[in-house]
């Protein structure tokens, strides 16, 4: 006889525990697919600087520091080596105008040099009187010589042009005639063979004059330099100015070409600045600026680039435009507003220290909320001491905290907390 079999049902902690197990899945496999994976970290909102992006002016402009200068420094070396300092006149320190003595040298050896010199221009000039002289006397006694043989030639002729008659007319035998016929005409080639003689004669004495005189005028001229240099042992100052420095002491021996001091002219001054390698592409010549002197500010502009860079720093020398700051004294440093380019509309946010910590590659944006903030990756392109030009990833209005990034880590979100 057949019989209803009944199912059997699931006991009631069974059911529980499947439906818990099935939530569960479901909540896994949610935050997995929907959930934010994003890192997150707590902080104070009042440990933090927040700025707003703003579409504004931006000046193109950097601000350094520079160190007065003279306008020129002339540095004073030694011209005369092995000499003697005797006597110090002028003191650093001291004002000094074109010509003022500076100190007295003494150099025996120079004396001495002097009196070889004058010892050789005098036996060269000596020489010149007597070629010159030996010149004149050879002229007279060529002039004299030249007398005698124009006169026997004249004989010559007369004898031979009368024979020659004679001949003609049948008076005298043809030996004879040719025998005056040759005496004449050798006395005619001998004059000739004199003069050119002679000629030569001169002309190796004038060369001989010459090199005598060209000699004679360059030991005189290095004598006038010899004695420029026992000048030199009187040392006046070539410019006048302010004597900044002077290294000597009496009794003291120097070489040539010694650096014994140096001069400051301040007839002007001009500003020493050291400018971070960063910009050396975008500093040449004739940029403008603003010197701070006092609280007030003196335009200038840049006259000369140093192109070596040391220390990740050059240097270039900047002068005033047209007024020199009163009471300004060499060493005191003045706060300059060097422009870089022309001022134009761009999206700016205020420098902060996230700049050291992400290189200006991102920046944390605030939400709308003003709860949490995230990472946005943005571009800056110029920054002047008060602002970077944004030129991708923000717009004007939103908010980002512009304080540094050091104790963050690289967290996606932060969220701020009151």
């Amino acid at each position: 006889m057949d019989r209803v079999i009944k199912k059997k049902r699931w006991p009631l902690k069974k059911v529980i525990w499947i439906v818990a197990g099935a939530a569960a899945v479901l909540l896994i496999g949610y935050y997995i697919v929907f959930a934010d994976k994003s890192s997150k970290l707590n902080v104070d909102l009042d440990k933090l600087t927040v700025e707003t992006v703003v579409e504004d002016l931006y000046r193109d402009y950097i601000t350094v520091i520079g160190t007065v200068a003279p306008i020129q420094t002339i540095y004073l070396d030694a011209t005369e080596g092995g000499s003697r300092v005797d006597e110090i006149i002028t003191h650093e320190g001291s004002w000094v105008n074109e010509g003022d003595i500076i100190a007295r040298f003494s150099n025996t050896n120079l004396i001495l040099e002097i009196s070889n010199f004058e010892a050789n221009v005098s036996r060269a000039n000596n020489e010149l009187s007597n070629i010159r002289l030996q010149m004149e006397r050879t002229t007279l006694e060529t002039q004299s010589r030249l007398l005698d043989l124009n006169f026997e030639l004249m004989e010559r002729k007369r004898t031979y042009e009368n024979n020659k008659k004679l001949f003609d007319q049948k008076h005298i035998s043809n030996e004879e005639y040719e025998r005056s016929k040759e005496a004449y005409e050798l006395n005619l080639r001998r004059i000739e063979l004199f003069r050119a003689s002679a000629r030569q004669d001169s002309l190796y004495r004038l060369t001989q004059m010459r090199t005598l005189e060209e000699d004679a005028k360059r030991l005189q001229q290095n004598l006038s330099v010899v004695r420029n240099r026992l000048e030199a042992l009187v040392y006046r100052a070539p410019v006048s100015g302010e004597l900044a420095s002077l290294n000597l002491e009496v009794g003291q021996v120097i070489g040539m070409g010694t650096r014994i001091g140096a001069i400051h002219v301040l007839d002007s001054y001009m500003l020493k600045v050291d400018i971070d390698e960063h910009y050396i592409a975008r500093i040449n010549r004739n940029l403008t600026g603003e010197c701070e002197f006092s609280g007030n500010l003196f335009p200038g502009h840049i006259a000369k680039v140093y192109p070596e860079v040391r220390n990740g720093r050059f240097t270039v020398d900047m002068v005033f435009d047209s007024i020199v700051p009163p009471n300004i004294r060499i060493g005191q440093t003045s706060r300059i507003r060097l422009e870089l380019g022309e001022s134009m509309m761009a999206t700016l946010i205020p420098r902060g220290g996230f700049y050291q910590s992400t290189g200006g590659q991102w920046i944390y944006v605030v939400d709308p909320s003003g709860k949490y903030a995230t990472k946005r990756p943005i571009r800056i392109n110029r920054q002047n001491p008060r602002h970077y030009e944004v030129t991708e990833g923000l717009q004007a209005g939103e908010r980002v905290i512009v304080s540094s990034y050091d104790n963050f880590g690289n967290v996606d979100r932060l969220i701020l907390r009151d």
